[in-house]
């Protein structure tokens, strides 16, 4: 990761993976498969040391379900900020554009855990009456859209006006709770 993060994914190759690491080219191959095997591997460790954990109220019940959404948003905000998930993000987006394969395992490894999990506690919600959702996946899609969509896509470019404050996450959350009234 450190060498993708200084001389870029292309910039960096499995010889000098094998000498930082120490490892051998064999054992690499063995464990990862190639280099995008390893950058997968890379981000499902960014994924699982990260608040791409389930939404869960009972947590904190004392929060109502908007302010634990909401809190939701913003570590998740806050988390594809920093400059090394940026610097990550366009590496992954990068080889997606160069392999659909590549793109379909991203996708199935990075975004479906979020919409599952979200999903999920949508469901527990509508079955407690605390939402009123016919497809908790959908809901699930919209949600993360309206929270990372053009912010994403922005910061990716490098915008750095980019980055949705709390004031943001609310008005744009706002219409979510109204239509689905999430109390």
């Amino acid at each position: 990761e450190a060498l993708f993060l200084e001389q870029g994914y292309d910039g960096t190759s499995l010889a000098e993976i094998v000498k930082r690491s120490g490892g051998s080219l064999a054992t690499l191959y063995q464990l990862f498969g190639n280099k995008q095997g390893l950058l997968q591997a890379i981000a499902a460790r960014w994924r699982e040391g990260s608040v791409w954990k389930a939404v869960r109220a009972d947590v904190a019940p004392e929060q109502s379900r908007t302010d634990i959404l909401i809190g939701y948003a913003l570590g998740h905000i806050e988390k594809f900020n920093s400059p090394r998930a940026v610097a990550l993000m366009k590496m992954l987006v990068s080889e997606c554009l160069r392999d659909r394969d590549f793109a379909l395992q991203t996708y199935n490894d990075m975004q479906l855990p979020m919409i599952a999990l979200l999903a999920g506690q949508f469901r527990t919600w509508r079955e407690d009456g605390g939402m009123k959702v016919d497809d908790p996946e959908e809901a699930a899609h919209l949600f993360l859209s309206t929270i990372f969509g053009d912010s994403m896509l922005s910061k990716l470019a490098g915008l750095d006006d980019a980055v949705l404050d709390e004031a943001q996450v609310r008005w744009r959350l706002k219409p979510f709770f109204a239509y689905f009234q999430v109390t």
